[in-house]
């Protein structure tokens, strides 16, 4: 019965965002980007509706919508991709692996969204794309990044790369945390399975970068983790 469920899922899920592909292609065109993220952001919580995620998010308040952040949180699951923007209200960018470009439709769409492609296992390459992230930043626009790097293979996080807190303390940027459950039971990476539920996104309170410019990377890395990790619970 799974199977069956999970074939159906698939079909009408890609159904829809193939349709939603093609209605964010001609905003992209029509629109500015804030106005199309809004739509994306509908379109998507349509989408892991219709694929049998009940999305809850808390912690909303925490945001203020007029200023930029460097959006970082962990990666559980293929469907980080649709509820990560479903669940946080602010225009973003995303730094994706590079593979993601090479993907049919989503590749052409974050491309023409303007995401930054980053080559994990190229340290000059990685860090070229940070510095691109750096001035996107500053520009005052936001970016999501899963300091993992890789979604997880047990539920549980695994440590963080260095590469995103660079970036934070580069830019002057504020860290806003947020926790995903729930999406890894939905969906395992490697199985075709899906088992709908209930996924929680609870974002955190603004880690300020005055609050943290004097602390090492490493110091970083480890307090935005447990700040994470405390939020999954």
């Amino acid at each position: 019965m799974e199977k069956i469920i999970s074939i159906w899922l698939w079909f009408t899920g890609g159904l829809f965002f193939l349709i939603s592909s093609l209605i964010l292609v001609v905003c992209l065109f029509l629109f500015p980007k804030k106005s199309t993220f809004k739509i994306a952001r509908f379109l998507f919580t349509v989408l892991i509706r219709i694929m049998g995620i009940k999305l809850v998010v808390t912690g909303r308040e925490n945001i203020e919508s007029d200023k930029p952040y460097l959006i970082m949180g962990n990666h559980q699951s293929l469907f980080d991709l649709f509820v990560v923007p479903a669940a946080i209200p602010l225009c973003f960018v995303a730094v994706e692996a590079a593979y993601h470009f090479k993907l049919f439709v989503w590749g052409y769409l974050i491309r023409k969204w303007g995401c930054i492609p980053i080559q994990r296992d190229n340290l000059k390459k990685a860090f070229k794309s940070l510095e691109t992230a750096r001035k996107t930043l500053i520009s005052g626009m936001s970016i999501a990044i899963l300091p993992e790097g890789h979604r997880t293979l047990t539920g549980e996080m695994s440590s963080f790369k260095k590469g995103p807190f660079h970036l934070a303390k580069g830019a002057k940027a504020d860290i806003l945390p947020f926790a995903i459950t729930g999406l890894f039971e939905y969906h395992k990476k490697g199985s075709f399975l899906l088992k709908p539920g209930e996924v929680r996104v609870n974002i955190g309170r603004p880690i300020l970068y005055d609050e943290f410019k004097d602390l090492s990377i490493e110091e970083l890395r480890q307090h935005t983790f447990d700040i994470i990790n405390h939020l999954k619970h």
